[in-house]
């Protein structure tokens, strides 16, 4: 399938916290077997920890999803985290041992099919923004992470979302709203974010990314950066 630079534009800000990195971003154009049309993926995640630790977390996540989409040919992005769950489990919690693994990831993990202009997505802990026509949609997700979870563990939601062209997706993971700075050393939290996209979304995705880095650096002055930043936007 051929898609033009027009349907794909977007713009990712990418701030690790240290030289590497919690979060990370996947991108994958991949056509299923069994699948009608080709489906451009797109994860935003937030692994355990930050630094070597969280980075090794990325990496192991990271060799999922191709393991998940690419060798086993699981399209929907609901059963590829399931996949990922499990492998995450068994990796770091065998069976009998003393120590429990809490490490995991919090994501969105987007399938877009750019020909049906339908949009599939699962979602562990971060949400998806969806601004249309002025007007910005959040979609929730499962309150639940990729990987060790106290609570039964339940599948993830397969979400659909009938797509029009002049919508603007924004998926992020937690670091932007949770730096604190400001006149009282506050977090930025979502709303600020919710407000600074709402100002903004009209403009140019390089503008945009350029406003987002210098609000939060702004925001931060000279306070330490409290996490890794990942916040992508991909306008329809």
């Amino acid at each position: 399938m051929e898609t033009t630079t027009e349907q794909k534009q977007f713009f990712i800000l990418y701030k690790p916290k240290d030289i590497v990195s919690g979060d990370f971003y996947y991108a994958l154009s991949h056509k299923t077997t069994g699948s009608a049309n080709e489906k451009f993926y797109l994860c935003t995640a937030d692994c355990t920890g930050h630094g070597v630790p969280g980075a090794f977390m990325s990496m192991l996540n990271i060799s999922y999803l191709n393991e998940s989409i690419i060798e086993k040919n699981i399209g929907a992005p609901n059963e590829v985290l399931d996949h990922i769950r499990t492998e995450i489990i068994s990796s770091l919690n065998p069976e009998g041992s003393e120590e429990e693994s809490k490490d995991g990831m919090d994501c969105s993990l987007c399938a877009y099919d750019f020909e049906k202009m339908i949009l599939e997505f699962s979602a562990a802990n971060n949400p998806l923004w969806l601004v249309r026509d002025g007007v910005l949609t959040e979609y929730k997700p499962d309150k639940m992470p990729v990987g060790k979870y106290n609570d039964e563990i339940k599948p993830f939601t397969l979400q659909k979302i009938p797509l029009k062209k002049g919508d603007i997706v924004y998926t992020f993971t937690d670091g932007y709203a949770d730096q604190f700075g400001g006149p009282k050393g506050k977090k930025f939290k979502y709303k600020q974010l919710e407000n600074l996209i709402m100002e903004h979304h009209k403009k140019g995705m390089d503008e945009q990314k350029a406003i987002f880095d210098k609000a939060i650096e702004d925001w931060r002055g000279g306070l330490e950066q409290v996490d890794d930043i990942l916040l992508i936007g991909m306008s329809i």
